[in-house]
Formats: structure tokens, C-alpha cells, sequence
């Protein structure tokens, strides 16, 4: 890459990152859209996601139904959107996955 090309690197304040997480947890905005709303790569969003996200409670021994069903379907959305990444990982670049070393089966 030539001097010209690089452009410097941009740092972000933890606020601002918390604030991007939130429109994707609190907002439910897609990590696409989020990052595009606020000016960041996805996959910076991603990783920022991954930080500071609060993780989700687990129902204890003696949850009501309501909160296993709730739940239960929580996870059968996250399970649903990393099965969709993947497939699209899957038609999108797989001659890319391979090239980085990330070897996916079905």
C-alpha cells in the first residue's frame, strides 16, 4: 500500500462506542445499519459488540414460563442469525474463508 493510499487510523471514544452497541441492543437495529448510521465498519461494530454488550441473564430454576418462553425465544434468534450469516458466508466468499485460513462445514 502506498503512502498516499493509507489513511489514518480513527479512534472512537467509549462513549461512542457504547452508543453504536446500543442501537443494535437496545434499538434493534441491524449491525449493518447501525454502523452505517454512525460511520463505522461492521466488523469494528462487531467487536465492540462483543466487549461491551451486556450478556442476557439466564433463567434460573424457578423462572415463571413466561420468562423460559422469552427465553427460548431469544435464542432461537440469535441461532437463527448466525445460521443466516453463515450461509451467506458460505455464497458470498468461500474462496476468501479459504484463503484466510477458516475452514466452515456444514
Amino acid at each position: 500500500m502506498s503512502e498516499k493510499s493509507k489513511r489514518p487510523r480513527r479512534s472512537f471514544s467509549d462513549e461512542f462506542k457504547q452508543d453504536a452497541v446500543d442501537l443494535v441492543v437496545q434499538q434493534g437495529y441491524a449491525f449493518k445499519a447501525a454502523a452505517d448510521a454512525v460511520g463505522v465498519s461492521s466488523r469494528s461494530l462487531r467487536e465492540w459488540h462483543e466487549k461491551l454488550a451486556p450478556t442476557p441473564d439466564p433463567c434460573d430454576e424457578d423462572a415463571s414460563a413466561e420468562l423460559l418462553r422469552e427465553e427460548i425465544k431469544q435464542l432461537k434468534k440469535r441461532l437463527q442469525r448466525a445460521e443466516m450469516e453463515r450461509d451467506i458466508l458460505k455464497k458470498v466468499a468461500p474462496g476468501k474463508v479459504r484463503e484466510r485460513g477458516i475452514f466452515m462445514t456444514s
